[in-house]
C-alpha cells in the first residue's frame, strides 16, 4: 500500500504518544476531599470506600503537610458533625469553634500555601440530613440561603480560601457573595457546585458523614440526570451571580455536560469524581476484573478530557504517585 498518511506513525513508542498527548494530568489539577471527625487519634476507615479515611483533626494536618510534600496544593474539607449537636437549623455550622472553622485554622497554621477549600452547605448539621431547613416536608429556599450565606462568611473568618456551596438552592451564589463583599472578605473565592445532579452514586459519601436524609430524597434541589441544557443555565446564573469556579458532580456519568459547560463559560470549570465513582473502581479491582492503577489514570484522563480544569477525587494521592 502505498497511503499520503499514516495514523499509526503517531502511536509507535512511548516518547512519541507522550510528546503528542492532547490531555494530561498534574498534581496542581487535583482538589483533595478530607473527612474530619472530632477527637484525637481517631482515623476510621470508610467501609464503602476502602483505603480511605475519616480521620480527627491532629491526623488530618498529618495529612495535609503529605500531601502538600507530593505537590498536592488544594483540600476540600468536610466535616462530620455530632449527632446531639444537629438541628433542623444547622445552627453548629455557625458556631466560631466549630469543628469546620477550627480545621480551617489548623490546615493554614500547619500549611500556609495550602488552598483550603470548605462545604457549605447543611446536610453535615441537619437533624434531617438536607441540604437546607426543613418546612413540613418542603426543603425552603430562602431561609436556607441566609444561613449558607453566614455559614460562608464563618468559614472565611477562620481563614477559608474558598467556600464551596454544595447545596443548589436559588439564589445562593449571589447572597454569599454579597454577604462576603459586605464583610470584607474580598478575597474569599466561591467554588460553585453548579450542576449538581440527584445521583445514586453519593452513598458512600453520606456512609462517610452520616449525611444520608432522614426523610425523601434530594430531587427538589439537585437536578434532574435527564437534564444536560439545565446544566449550563445553572451554570451561567452562579456566574453572574459572582462564583469564580463551577463545578459538575458528579464526573463520570456526566462527561458530556463537564464538555456542555466548558464550551460555554470562560472561567475555570471543576468536576468531581464522587465517592461512588470510586467504590466502583475500587471494587472491581478486588475482583481482579481491572487493574485498578490503570483505570484511575484512564478516569482522571477522561474527566480532564472532558473539559474540567480541576477534579476533586479521592485517587489524587495515587494518582500523583501513579504519574511520578
Amino acid at each position: 500500500m502505498n497511503l499520503q498518511r499514516r495514523n499509526r506513525i503517531l502511536r509507535q513508542s512511548p516518547t512519541i504518544r507522550s510528546m503528542v498527548a492532547e490531555t494530561s494530568l498534574s498534581a496542581s489539577d487535583f482538589i483533595v476531599p478530607l473527612f474530619i471527625d472530632e477527637g484525637e487519634n481517631v482515623k476510621t476507615e470508610i467501609a464503602s470506600m476502602p483505603g480511605y479515611y475519616r480521620m480527627s483533626l491532629d491526623f488530618t494536618v498529618k495529612e495535609v503537610k503529605e500531601l502538600w510534600s507530593m505537590g498536592l496544593k488544594s483540600v476540600l474539607l468536610f466535616i462530620k458533625c455530632k449527632d446531639e449537636l444537629k438541628d433542623n437549623r444547622g445552627t453548629e455550622a455557625l458556631n466560631p469553634n466549630g469543628l469546620m472553622q477550627r480545621s480551617i485554622k489548623a490546615i493554614k497554621n500547619a500549611v500556609p500555601e495550602m488552598l483550603v477549600m470548605t462545604d457549605v452547605a447543611l446536610d453535615p448539621f441537619s437533624s434531617y440530613g438536607h441540604d437546607g431547613i426543613v418546612d413540613g416536608s418542603e426543603i425552603v429556599n430562602d431561609a436556607t440561603v441566609d444561613v449558607l450565606a453566614k455559614m460562608s462568611v464563618s468559614h472565611a473568618q477562620a481563614g477559608a480560601d474558598f467556600v464551596a456551596p454544595s447545596d443548589m438552592m436559588d439564589g445562593r451564589i449571589g447572597a454569599i457573595r454579597k454577604a462576603l463583599e459586605e464583610n470584607s472578605f474580598t478575597k474569599t473565592g466561591i467554588m460553585s457546585y453548579s450542576a449538581k445532579y440527584a445521583s445514586c452514586f453519593y452513598g458512600p459519601f453520606r456512609d462517610a458523614l452520616d449525611s444520608a436524609p432522614g426523610f425523601g430524597d434530594k430531587k427538589t434541589y439537585q437536578m434532574d440526570y435527564h437534564n444536560r441544557i439545565e446544566a449550563v443555565k445553572e451554570t451561567l446564573m452562579d456566574i453572574e451571580e459572582g462564583a469564580d469556579i463551577v463545578m459538575v458532580k458528579p464526573a463520570l456519568a456526566y462527561l458530556d455536560v463537564i464538555r456542555e459547560v466548558k464550551n460555554a463559560v470562560t472561567i475555570p470549570v471543576s468536576a468531581y469524581n464522587i465517592s461512588g465513582e470510586y467504590a466502583m473502581i475500587k471494587a472491581a479491582a478486588k475482583m481482579g476484573w481491572i487493574d485498578e492503577r490503570k483505570a484511575i489514570l484512564e478516569t482522571l484522563t477522561a474527566i480532564k478530557r472532558a473539559g474540567a480544569d480541576l477534579i476533586a477525587t479521592y485517587f489524587a494521592k495515587d494518582a500523583v504517585k501513579l504519574l511520578e
